[in-house]
């Protein structure tokens, strides 16, 4: 099971991430309580090299923007909205970069899927849980990252409902706006992998 422990904030968040065994850690760059600049996320992303995929996160980039965190970040792999694929620059911008789409409840998907996906609700970061039912049906066409109000207490029910590739998580392991917990980010990843096991 794929763990992707999301909003990244400070040093402490990603040594919890990685000490609990993520595979990846996510970085915000859009407009949230948990942006950080593209220099305070290099910094940040320093000791996960090489240990856990560092993922930027993005929502309706400019070319400028998408182009600064690329160059000063160097993410490993790019998440934004399917529908910002769609602008010739931006799709420039991404070419040999690996990219996660982000589809979202209520809204149109592509036709043909991409390889891998991350599926969230309408509104990421605001602890609503997505529709597990349709995350199902995606699931089935394509590898799916479930995301969208887990937490250490519903990610074993999502995992045995949508039987996803993976698992991102941000607001559902924090102590407060923006602050992660050590703790929370133990049980989740915990739970996770003991539910994928079954």
């Amino acid at each position: 099971m794929f763990v992707k422990i999301c909003g990244m904030t400070d040093a402490q968040a990603v040594e919890a991430a990685l000490a609990a065994g993520a595979d990846a850690v996510g970085f915000v760059f859009a407009p949230s309580v948990r942006r950080v600049t593209a220099e305070h996320a290099q910094t940040l992303a320093a000791t996960a090299r090489g240990r856990a995929r560092c993922v930027a996160v993005l929502l309706h980039p400019t070319q400028a923007e998408l182009e600064h965190v690329l160059q000063v970040f160097d993410p490993d792999v790019v998440q934004l909205d399917h529908e910002d694929l769609a602008a010739p620059s931006l799709a420039r911008a991404l070419q040999n970069r690996v990219v996660w789409p982000v589809l979202r409840q209520g809204r149109d998907w592509p036709t043909s899927l991409p390889p891998r996906v991350l599926y969230e609700g309408a509104v990421s970061g605001s602890g609503r849980t997505a529709d597990w039912a349709l995350a199902h049906q995606l699931a089935r066409r394509t590898e799916l990252l479930l995301a969208g109000g887990l937490n250490p207490d519903n990610v074993s029910a999502a995992i045995r409902t949508v039987r996803p590739f993976g698992v991102d998580v941000s607001s559902g392991v924090e102590s407060a706006p923006g602050v992660k917990c050590a703790a929370r980010i133990q049980d989740f990843v915990r739970a996770a992998r003991s539910a994928a096991s079954e």
